[in-house]
């Protein structure tokens, strides 16, 4: 019995015949370089700015500086402090993000599992969404005013019989649903796609064992779908962080010598402080110091949110996985 070494199985290579090299691709090589450039470009920028903010800031960061009701002067570095802007920031933060997830998440549903795409609803809803994204945040600052404050909070003034005005003014909520408004899109978008990426096996499966649609989705395809939801709850914490404009009619304060305790009560922001110290500062050297330090708990604020929201959605995937 012969064997046959294995270069009896390759078939022989032609004369005149060479196995060549694949032709470079010189369009491609340029377009990803300058993909990556520009990538670079982009962190360059942005470590400069985080660099710039904390070599001039930790020097005026302490223990102090955090855990102080300030006076109401300001910009003397001796006695103020950002109290009561950390804990308005972060109160603020967290009632959005308990109006806007369910709202955004209801909203996605309805779009991806009941909707049918050619109702003329669905696309007005579409459009208000996408035209939603694009609204300045003066914009919404200008409609909480208007349609929180004068709206409602007189109306429930009245209705209540408040002898003076309660709701009826700038308060934390009225902020806070300002901003949930604001982020929405964020949500909706998020959740829609991550809705839309559940394999339609999963559903049809459910539904021939004898669940209901309602049943599906709380059970099948919510639970799979909480990693991505939780990614638009994280982007709509990111940006409703540092914004200011919807604030301004809605519910801050530029001074308050005391926490916030209610949800008609106003507030300081960590935001709002830092446009204070910017633009009403008698003496610009003085207080630069104490204008970086703000800027940096703002950053280290916001980067503590996004972190916890991060850990609650990778205990979600890990939970997921197991039971996988």
């Amino acid at each position: 019995m012969n064997t046959l070494t294995p270069s009896q199985y390759l078939p022989e290579t032609p004369p005149g015949r060479h196995f060549r090299a694949e032709k470079f691709d010189v369009g491609s090589f340029f377009f990803s370089g300058l993909t990556g450039l520009a990538t670079l470009f982009i962190l360059a920028i942005l470590g400069v700015i985080l660099t710039n903010i904390v070599l001039n800031g930790w020097s005026a960061l302490s223990w102090h500086f955090v855990s102080t009701i300030p006076k109401k002067d300001f910009f003397d570095a001796a006695t103020t402090g950002v109290l009561p802007m950390i804990v308005g920031t972060t109160i603020r933060v967290f009632v959005m993000t308990i109006f806007v997830i369910p709202i955004g998440v209801i909203t996605a549903i309805y779009l991806t599992e009941y909707a049918p795409n050619t109702s003329i609803i669905t696309r007005v809803i579409r459009a208000a969404v996408n035209n939603l994204a694009g609204v300045p945040s003066i914009v919404f600052g200008l409609f909480g005013l208007g349609f929180f404050i004068h709206f409602i909070g007189k109306n429930l003034d009245t209705l209540l019989h408040h002898p003076s005005a309660v709701w009826g003014q700038p308060a934390l909520i009225w902020a806070a649903l300002t901003l949930a408004i604001m982020t929405l899109p964020v949500v909706i978008v998020a959740t829609e796609e991550s809705l839309k990426a559940i394999p339609p096996g999963l559903r049809e499966a459910s539904l021939a064992l004898g669940a209901t649609k309602l049943e599906t989705i709380l059970r099948i395809v919510l639970p799979q779908a909480l990693p991505g939801i939780l990614t638009g709850g994280i982007l709509a914490v990111s940006r409703a962080a540092g914004e200011v404009a919807p604030i301004l009619f809605t519910g801050v304060a530029y001074y308050m010598a005391s926490l916030p305790s209610r949800l008609s009560d106003q507030f300081m922001d960590l935001g709002y402080h830092v446009f204070v110290l910017s633009t009403q500062s008698p003496n610009i050297d003085q207080t630069r110091p104490l204008l970086y330090a703000t800027v940096l708990v703002l950053l280290i604020l916001t980067l503590a949110l996004n972190i916890v929201a991060i850990l609650i959605r990778a205990r979600v995937r890990k939970k997921l996985r197991s039971l996988g």
